[in-house]
């Protein structure tokens, strides 16, 4: 043990302030945690070995006459833990480098870079140990802290979900049998310029009661609103907020050119972690509420991964652990900023339920759903039938269709990702979504949305199993559907989930039927607020027919602003603008085929 004990030491030390790096402000992975308590555990033991080791010897060589010097002493416990080393080093990696102690003889700091005890000095020592104490802290910290302290029972907030041209959706959760009765409220605001609606206040609706069952929410839906108008709610335990509602069918509003939504996915609350920060803190909200002032949204399409359940540790699989993550991002006191006038609706994705999830509705989903649909379906636009967790609306010049990618999938594996028998959507929802693809829109919409939680494109080469790129088969006759979709509307396909963004185009292939003019585009949108990765995952391949438009890697915030622009024209045009950390850094304008009936060759000449 002694001659291994100097070797251990360093290395347990680096190795785990490397870990704990990356787990802190890189990647919260959950293997990280285990492994840094291991290494905490080897350097804690190697450590203690190492310094009485020293003692002893400095016992042994103490100076007998005054004329010794402390120097000389410090020369003499070096040199024999320099030799102790280095045979360690030659017996494991054969190795005859300047060893720590070497190093802490010409400058102590360097007992705080290897984590080595200092010969001598007792605050070095200490101070190096406490490097490693501290990170693991940091580590516990970022685990624990939040679960165990900030289960957010008791709070309070009201927001917007779906707002159609004559109605809203509003979820309340109010915990405090105090508060009870809960009165909800609504009124015009006068620059609405809608004389049709009175200023004064109306009756929304009410509840004498909440409990545990519903984890102390209810919904309201505001029916008999105008189109085109901003509204305020007010609820009797003291929330409030705004909306607007949407214009007619094909329209934009009163006062603007242009429809503007907001996409993004992935919320994991302080991250990157710093130790100054409230444990939910969101930085990815503040750098979003600095734009909404100046981009005016009508709502944001969330697209998946709102909690992240297992990460950095999965700390239980009934539904109050589901429950409590749901609280913490709506207790995070960067919410209120993004959501009093800003309507949030949302699809599913794996970390809401477990990890690329393609378990259909076995455990853990039963628990995973129930505060998914408390908390969001309950406020989303109607359902494509009964039952289904799957929406589509129409918000004036835009049509959406909301996949659900991870109730209805097939098992990822054994089946090849080209097998007839594997479907991401199941038979139902694949034939709602292909009569949505094939429908004439009412007139004045150019533009229909498909919205997926995870990339359509294969190009992302890591994790590849959990995306469309493994569910090729059922793809192909989407991206058909797609391509003949009536002349002069735009297929547009949103996505999330890859912690990246990348826009990328699918033309038909050549010489097919389809014009070129029928080319159907994703932007994968992500993360809100969470980790990017360290290495590059998307690769464009030679032969695959999906051309890279621009990729953006980099950024622990990234939101997409989606323009839909009016008017009667032929040709539909919409421009995407993306945000990274709080500056815009990239945007791309896309018009529509033209509306002309012929063939494929006919319709690209008049596109140009």
């Amino acid at each position: 043990m002694v001659l291994f004990a100097p070797v251990v030491t360093v290395s347990s030390s680096i190795a785990l302030r490397l870990v704990a790096y990356v787990f802190l402000r890189w990647i919260p992975g959950h293997h990280a945690p285990p492994l840094v308590f291991l290494f905490a555990c080897l350097y804690a033991i190697s450590f203690l070995a190492v310094h009485r080791s020293q003692k002893t010897k400095a016992a042994a060589v103490a100076p007998t006459s005054p004329s010794s010097s402390k120097g000389q002493l410090i020369d003499t416990l070096a040199n024999e833990t320099d030799n102790v080393i280095q045979k360690g080093l030659q017996k494991t990696v054969g190795s005859n480098e300047i060893t720590p102690v070497q190093d802490a003889k010409k400058w102590p700091g360097w007992a705080l870079l290897w984590g080595f005890p200092h010969p001598t000095s007792f605050w070095w020592t200490l101070s190096t140990a406490g490097i490693n104490a501290v990170l693991c802290l940091c580590v516990l910290d970022l685990v624990y802290r939040a679960p165990m302290m900030y289960p957010s029972h008791e709070v309070s907030f009201a927001r917007v979900g779906h707002v159609s041209d004559t109605s809203a959706n509003l979820l309340i959760r109010e915990p405090d049998p105090n508060q009870l009765p809960v009165f909800v409220s609504y009124r015009s605001l006068p620059d609405s310029g809608n004389s049709l609606v009175d200023a004064p206040w109306k009756a929304a609706g009410k509840t004498y009661w909440l409990s545990n069952e519903t984890d102390y929410t209810f919904t309201i839906t505001i029916d008999g609103l105008q189109p085109t108008s901003r509204y305020q709610f007010a609820v009797s335990n003291n929330q409030s907020g705004h909306f607007n509602t949407a214009p007619r069918q094909g329209h934009v509003a009163s006062g603007t050119d242009k429809l503007t939504f907001l996409t993004s996915s992935c919320i994991k609350p302080r991250f990157p972690y710093s130790p100054l920060s409230h444990p939910l803190s969101i930085p990815g909200f503040r750098h979003l509420a600095s734009w909404l002032p100046s981009l005016k949204a009508s709502f944001m399409l969330f697209l998946g991964d709102f909690i992240y359940v297992d990460v950095p540790r999965r700390l239980g699989s009934d539904p109050e652990t589901y429950r409590r993550e749901y609280r913490q991002v709506y207790n995070s006191p960067d919410w209120p900023s993004v959501s009093k006038d800003l309507p949030w609706i949302h699809v599913l994705d794996d970390h809401e339920i477990a990890n690329d999830w393609d378990g259909n509705t076995t455990a853990p989903y039963p628990a995973a759903a129930d505060p998914w649909r408390l908390y969001h379906t309950s406020v989303n636009p109607p359902p494509v039938s009964p039952g289904a967790s799957y929406f589509q609306f129409v918000h004036g010049p835009a049509s959406f269709f909301l996949m659900d990618t991870r109730r209805y999938r097939s098992p990822s594996q054994p089946l090849s990702a080209n097998s007839t028998e594997k479907s991401m959507l199941g038979s139902e929802q694949l034939a709602h979504l292909l009569s949505f693809l094939s429908r004439c829109e009412p007139e004045g919409v150019k533009w229909k949305f498909v919205i997926s939680s995870i990339p359509f494109t294969r190009n992302w080469r890591f994790g590849s199993t959990d995306t469309w790129a493994n569910y090729l088969h059922e793809r192909q006759i989407i991206l058909e559907a797609m391509w003949s979709v009536s002349p002069g509307t735009g297929i547009v396909i949103l996505s999330g989930d890859r912690h990246e963004f990348a826009a990328t185009a699918f033309p038909p292939p050549e010489g097919s039927k389809w014009p070129v003019s029928a080319t159907v585009h994703e932007f994968s949108t992500s993360p809100l607020s969470m980790f990017y990765l360290p290495f590059r995952t998307y690769e464009e391949r030679d032969g695959e027919g999906e051309p890279c438009v621009k990729y953006v890697p980099d950024g622990n915030s990234k939101f997409g602003a989606v323009e839909v622009m009016g008017g009667k024209g032929e040709q539909g045009v919409m421009r995407f603008r993306l945000f990274v950390d709080g500056e815009e850094v990239w945007d791309h304008v896309l018009t529509t085929g033209p509306a002309v009936v012929g063939g494929g060759r006919g319709r690209d000449a008049v596109w140009g």
